[in-house]
């Protein structure tokens, strides 16, 4: 039997997924009063980087998929905004993954990249539709941003991993 899609692994899915739509909705409707747009706490990352550790990357990306793809359904955003989450997306997971497999670096760290990772993706796929280098100066705002934001996951999801470590998930 195929171990990867039993029931209990397709219920895991469900409500990880579940989990990262529920806190993308709360973000959405915490006001960040800023001057910079695209400041974001990045709620849902910390059960991306669960995935990370506990499940797969095959699964990781495909949960990163579905949160992008349905976050834009279910908040009414415009399809355009789906290019930014996808092109955060897959630069924020692929450094999370790549960093996760190194050997003594902390999950909170991975988190922190993977939240300074995202803001590049997105400012990257901003310069190349709008033709605007100038965006770069907003990069710096957002990498610290990023940091904050990806330290703030990554004890959430790190104190997540500790307890279910106990519970042999």
């Amino acid at each position: 039997m195929n171990t990867r899609f039993n029931a209990k692994r397709v219920a895991v899915c469900g409500l990880l997924l579940s989990m990262m739509l529920i806190l993308g909705w709360v973000e959405h409707m915490i006001p960040l009063n800023s001057s910079i747009p695209g400041i974001k706490l990045g709620l849902s990352n910390s059960v991306l980087i669960f995935a990370v550790y506990m499940l797969d990357v095959p699964t990781s990306y495909v949960l990163m998929a579905m949160k992008v793809l349905l976050s834009c359904a279910f908040l009414g955003t415009p399809a355009s905004m789906m290019m930014y989450g996808f092109a955060g997306g897959l630069l924020s997971l692929t450094g999370m993954v790549l960093l996760s497999k190194v050997k003594g670096i902390h999950p909170v760290t991975v988190s922190m990249v993977g939240g300074v990772l995202h803001n590049v993706g997105q400012v990257g796929m901003a310069i190349l539709v709008s033709n605007t280098p100038m965006l770069l100066y907003h990069m710096a705002i957002l990498m610290l941003v990023g940091l904050g934001c990806g330290l703030l996951t990554g004890v959430c999801a790190n104190m997540v991993m500790q307890h279910m470590k106990h519970m042999k998930f």
